[in-house]
């Protein structure tokens, strides 16, 4: 017998969190969070999503001991306001037992279907800036902190309930000693003479804070016309830059003005933490905010993970500009491997953006989809 248990208290939203850990006890690839962090984010008074957003917890039982879990999802920005009928399913982990997961999965169908939704899309999160997708390829390479990692067996759990493929994303990593940095250097000069343009660097957190509104109007205007974009409010926006703008190390984030001063570019890279979460095992007491710490100051390893461009300075190489920052400060800190974080498959202009990198797809990810019944 498998039953489910809705989480609605603080111990039980704990007991969610910490199920994957035993999922992935013994893999060397899954990047695990910061448990407190994570309580958090599921906390609607410590998460401003949730004023445009309703989420309910499940957690899948089987001879008493925790089998799986998942969170159904509504966005009433999106089913409302964007009229996409869509039932979100995110958080989403099971043992290797396919009743598990048709059991969670139906529970996620009764809610959709109770809210007059027509399809259930997943694993996806409450928004853009949360993780997307189920791990398809790419099962030995090491996660990131902004990625879910997840065992082969998903799929096929997914597929065999009848999932089909709704989007497909891609990963991709290069080597920094490849980057050709007089190229950049050269191009970087004439584009900024041409259009007026100047670089902006950073060495103190607080210098970029009173530009992050204005980043996030490129970041809308850059993304808005993808089919998976849902506009993200100013509380949202609010709650990014306590969570993760003064964690990011100030001269990973560059941005590119106009000669009135007007952000029309930016990018956000952030070191690798994963090896650090994993040694962390969760906890960022006794010795994991000193690991992350470390790892802030002296990962070898970046991840590249929101890049910008206003449409009317798209198409004219001013990503150009950007590299040109990173060639520089990467240099500096000994950078060897560059990662992507997840790109849809479909999106031709971020293609074009990294085509003179030769970057290498390292994983695949997927989002299934299925009508509501």
């Amino acid at each position: 017998m498998i039953t489910l248990k809705q989480a609605t208290t603080k111990r039980e939203i704990k007991r969610f969190v910490l199920f994957p850990f035993s999922v992935y006890r013994k893999n060397k690839y899954w990047v695990p969070p910061i448990i407190k962090d994570e309580v958090d984010n599921f906390n609607p008074k410590k998460n401003p999503v949730f004023k445009n957003a309703e989420a309910q917890f499940f957690l899948a039982y089987k001879n008493k001991k925790i089998v799986g879990r998942v969170v159904a999802i509504i966005n009433w920005i999106e089913v409302e306001k964007q009229q996409i009928k869509k039932m979100r399913f995110g958080w989403f982990d099971v043992i290797d037992d396919i009743e598990v997961s048709k059991v969670l999965l139906n529970k996620v169908n009764e809610i959709g279907r109770a809210n007059n939704l027509e399809y259930i899309e997943g694993p996806v999160g409450f928004n853009n800036l949360d993780k997307t997708g189920v791990l398809i390829d790419g099962f030995e390479e090491l996660g990131t902190m902004i990625t879910w990692y997840n065992h082969p067996y998903y799929k096929d759990h997914l597929e065999q309930l009848g999932f089909i493929k709704e989007k497909e994303y891609l990963e991709n990593k290069f080597k920094f000693k490849n980057v050709d940095a007089i190229y950049f250097d050269r191009v970087s000069k004439v584009l900024k003479s041409r259009f007026k343009l100047k670089a902006l660097d950073f060495k103190r957190t607080k210098d970029i804070l009173p530009l992050v509104d204005e980043m996030f109007e490129v970041f809308e205007k850059t993304y808005s016309n993808l089919s998976t974009y849902v506009p993200i409010t100013e509380d949202q926006i609010t709650y990014f830059k306590k969570k993760y703008i003064s964690f990011i190390n100030p001269e990973y984030i560059k941005f590119v003005m106009d000669k009135n001063d007007k952000l029309i570019a930016f990018a956000i890279v952030m070191p690798s933490f994963s090896s650090a979460l994993q040694k962390a095992k969760g906890k960022l007491f006794p010795l994991g905010m000193l690991r992350l710490l470390k790892a802030k100051r002296h990962a070898k390893d970046v991840t590249f993970y929101l890049i910008g461009v206003h449409p009317d300075y798209q198409n004219k190489g001013i990503t150009a500009i950007i590299f040109d920052q990173y060639t520089k400060t990467f240099a500096k800190k000994g950078i060897i491997n560059c990662i992507r974080t997840p790109e849809l498959e479909e999106n031709e202009s971020i293609k074009k953006i990294w085509a003179d990198f030769n970057p290498v797809t390292h994983k695949r990810r997927r989002t299934y989809r299925k009508s509501v019944q």
